[in-house]
């Protein structure tokens, strides 16, 4: 555990507690917090307290030189591989992380959906980026366990906080940027400049790896690093071909004029990116193509990401999928891959993007035969406006309103039959349902289960 921290909450006995200032409150304000749970020194830009004050004009430059001073050699002994995107961040980052487990370079993962260290989820996490001296703390857990690599997602809001501050980078990754978070960045400029912020901290003998399909591109192609990129239409590593279903495809890449071709498990056209980028990085780092091969063979979705659950002779899918671009994606991939009707259950997460709600509504009915607009993270917001900001312009008629996300899956599941694919987004692997300062267990999965379970054990009963 280091003993630098600047959340009050978490200080233990003779930890210093640094008071940054914030967006939304100041450190200042849980100063007496800290000395009562044990700090022994502060540091501040002004006041006297009991224990030792340091007085900084800059409190964030001073947690920075602490760690770098610290814990720097311990960051030495490990490769750093930070991924940003809209979408793809959690999937990409999984399966990088798998595959150098897989190839012998024990390795951690830190986002969205946990902690892992190896092939062990140690625990969940707070942000996908948490803070910075957490972040130190699990770095500190993995090079205790002999990890080589970690692999970070690394948010927008978590580079405009400053969690990632003094953090080198050896690979820089972006997937791609899409509507999301506008209601915290307003613009896509500013978007698109928060992730920005990573490829100005790749190592002098690192890299950065670019898709060049996805407009906002330049952004992240900065002059003084060595830039590689990939893609369906352009790159350094550039997709020719692709053939998937359901259950798996083989897509080949061309680099340096010579062809690989890829079998995996995974479908999606989506996760031809997220998968090329683990393979790209592997090869840059002195891996053969023939021992990357060998070990994709066996890799699998994180938890939530196009989990697959046979269901009688149809499918049902669930997926994180809560950004216009992601359905769309996802609802274009279970299109190629069945001749059966698609259904969709989804909803929009309260006091977040209010712009996207009627884009993601349209696409739902447009693009499938039903739609259940059901409950998501409410937050502090009416399920009814959600509904409303939904609605608005929507000319199809294909949906129904459903406000218990367990009844409107039951729903959608007996709506399907033979070679159909009930899609149920937006929630994945969260295993809560947040509503104002609530908390409540919920997990898509586990109601899926629930259902089937409860409904073979009736049949069994009626033969």
């Amino acid at each position: 555990m280091i003993n630098i921290k600047t959340d009050s909450r978490k200080v233990k006995k003779g930890d210093i507690f640094v008071a940054l200032p914030g967006i939304n409150s100041n450190g200042n304000e849980y100063i007496d917090k800290a000395i009562e749970n044990g700090a022994s020194t502060i540091v501040c830009e002004t006041g006297e307290y009991k224990v030792e004050t340091i007085h900084t004009d800059n409190p964030r430059n001073y947690l920075l030189n602490y760690l770098k001073e610290h814990y720097q050699s311990i960051m030495n002994k490990m490769m750093f591989v930070g991924i940003t995107g809209t979408n793809g961040k959690t999937t990409s980052s999984f399966l990088l992380s798998e595959l150098c487990n897989r190839l012998g370079k024990k390795s951690a993962y830190i986002g969205t959906i946990g902690f892992y260290i190896g092939n062990e989820k140690r625990r969940n996490l707070n942000n996908t980026t948490p803070d910075i001296c957490d972040l130190y703390e699990l770095f500190i857990e993995a090079c205790e366990e002999n990890c080589e690599c970690i692999v970070l997602e690394v948010s927008s809001q978590g580079l405009s906080y400053g969690r990632l501050d003094g953090i080198s980078f050896d690979v820089g990754v972006f997937t791609n940027l899409t509507q999301d978070h506008l209601d915290y960045h307003k613009t896509m400029e500013n978007y698109a400049l928060a992730k920005q912020k990573l490829f100005y901290n790749i190592k002098e003998n690192g890299f950065a790896l670019i898709n060049s399909d996805d407009s906002y591109k330049d952004y992240y192609l900065l002059d003084g690093n060595k830039n590689i990129t990939y893609g369906f239409f352009s790159g350094d590593y550039r997709v020719i071909d692709y053939e998937m279903t359901h259950l798996g495809m083989i897509f080949t890449y061309v680099h340096n004029d010579e062809e690989v071709a890829i079998k995996t498990n995974l479908t999606g056209k989506y996760n031809i990116s997220n998968l090329l980028t683990s393979i790209i990085i592997l090869e840059q780092i002195g891996y053969k193509s023939e021992e990357i091969k060998k070990e994709v063979l066996h890799l699998e979705s994180p938890s939530g990401r196009m989990e697959m659950i046979p269901y009688r002779e149809s499918l049902i899918v669930i997926d994180y999928a809560h950004t216009p671009d992601a359905m769309t994606k996802i609802i274009s991939t279970m299109k190629e891959a069945t001749k059966g009707n698609i259904y969709v259950i989804f909803g929009c997460t309260g006091s977040r993007d209010r712009s996207k709600r009627p884009i993601m509504a349209n696409i739902a009915t447009s693009m499938c035969k039903y739609a259940i607009f059901t409950s998501d993270d409410l937050h502090d917001e009416e399920f009814a406006d959600i509904i409303k900001d939904m609605k608005e312009g929507l000319e199809n008629t294909n949906y129904e309103v459903c406000m218990d996300r367990e009844k409107a899956i039951y729903k959608g599941i007996e709506l399907l039959k033979e070679k159909d694919i009930l899609l149920i987004l937006g929630k994945g692997h969260e295993e809560v349902m947040i509503i104002k300062d609530k908390k409540i267990p919920f997990h898509d999965r586990t109601v899926v289960e629930e259902y089937i379970k409860n409904h073979e054990y009736q049949e069994c009963l009626n033969e």
